[in-house]
């Protein structure tokens, strides 16, 4: 059986075209793609890699603003686009835009499967607004399956009410060959790499962007927690940017002794390096639906220390490869960066777990979930 499927998401992420890529070579699978906007260009600085696109796709006209933090998104041309395109099944990635309440309904006038492709956990922080779980629930009934990253979203889904039969796990992924190529090579040419990036022998690395709910203060208070003959020998470098980006650089002076950078934002060449040649990643979020740079950095063979707020934490990081810590428990943090700093035969046998579980979380891996999600869709409503 063979489905034509419209994927709805908001714009071109750079990790997401992999998969994408990877899901329009699915057995049944004809897919179109229509993203919302091309870029956020008050969020990301990503660059678009358009040609890398092997699938087919559409940007809908929109306008954007930001006001007062909440991103503000308008579409129009949804009912145009689903109509010429036809689908038999419809992903949708999120709920928070006008758009999808467009594509839902199109969808249920005219008899198409619709599915909810579900990031979020109950770690989010939330405005708790009474009206907008409200709309959330509503949403939610109308749906004909979901499809999600990993665990946390799965029982985040279940505590809604849906039963497990409609949900469909096809596992967040990035491009895991490009980093582990990439990681490798760096490696290969560590001295000359360390010098272009002006790079620490020795660092934790912590990568995304520089706002407090990543954490990003508590890993510095943590760092400074350590003894001094530690911080002498292994650094702290921030890769990212944001608007805690110069509190953060004010506290990390005041630290001494030891060395924090901060590298500013990189592109996936430069960010590929920069994994590479740290000792350990740190992810000490207070909400992240899921967090792919614990992905980047696993598959670069990075020993992870994240908190329990990361919604890939119950996927990806275990005693094996890491530790699991509470978010906004400095010292268990400062605890986890002392453990694996000083001792090189756990770091060595975490880095070989991390190249293996992530082997398992790869585009062709999240792209047979959701293929499968649509074909059972596409089944049922036909049987």
């Amino acid at each position: 059986m063979s489905c034509r499927l419209v994927v709805i998401t908001e714009i071109i992420a750079p990790y997401r075209i992999p998969v994408f890529n990877a899901l329009a070579r699915q057995p049944g699978i004809d897919l179109h793609v229509i993203f919302l906007a091309e870029a956020d260009p008050t969020q990301r600085q990503w660059l678009v890699h358009k040609e890398e696109i092997r699938f087919s796709f559409e940007i809908l006209p929109s306008w954007r603003r930001r006001i007062h933090g909440h991103n503000l998104l308008l579409n129009w041309g949804m009912d145009s686009a689903l109509q010429l395109a036809s689908p038999d099944a419809i992903v949708c990635g999120g709920y928070n835009y006008l758009a999808s309440w467009e594509a839902l309904r199109w969808a249920r006038r005219n008899r198409v499967p619709f599915l909810l492709w579900v990031e979020s956990t109950a770690r989010d922080l939330r405005s708790g607004s009474i009206f907008l779980e409200s709309l959330k629930r509503r949403f939610l009934e109308q749906c004909d399956g979901f499809v999600v990253a990993g665990k946390s979203s799965f029982e985040y889904l279940n505590s809604y009410g849906v039963r497990n039969d409609a949900i469909f796990t096809a596992p967040n992924a990035v491009d895991t060959d490009f980093f582990k190529q990439a990681a490798e090579q760096a490696r290969r040419n560590e001295s000359e790499k360390r010098r272009s990036l002006h790079l620490p022998n020795r660092y934790f690395l912590f990568v995304g962007r520089l706002v407090k709910e990543k954490g990003i203060l508590d890993l510095l208070e943590a760092y400074a927690m350590l003894a001094p003959e530690l911080r002498e020998q292994v650094s702290l470098v921030f890769a990212g940017d944001g608007i805690a980006r110069k509190e953060l650089e004010k506290q990390a002076a005041a630290i001494k002794p030891g060395s924090v950078q901060v590298a500013g934002f990189l592109q996936r060449e430069a960010l590929a390096v920069i994994y590479a040649l740290a000792e350990t990643y740190v992810f000490p979020t207070h909400s992240d639906p899921w967090g792919l740079v614990v992905n980047e950095a696993m598959a670069c063979g990075l020993p992870v220390i994240c908190s329990s707020a990361a919604g890939c934490a119950a996927d990806l990081v275990d005693r094996q490869n890491g530790r699991v810590i509470s978010a906004g428990a400095i010292d268990e943090l400062a605890s986890a960066l002392n453990e694996v700093a000083n001792d090189p035969q756990l770091r060595s046998s975490m880095e070989q777990a991390s190249t293996r579980k992530i082997g398992h979380y790869s585009p062709e891996t999240c792209a047979a979930g959701m293929a499968r999600a649509a074909l059972s869709c596409t089944e049922t409503q036909h049987a």
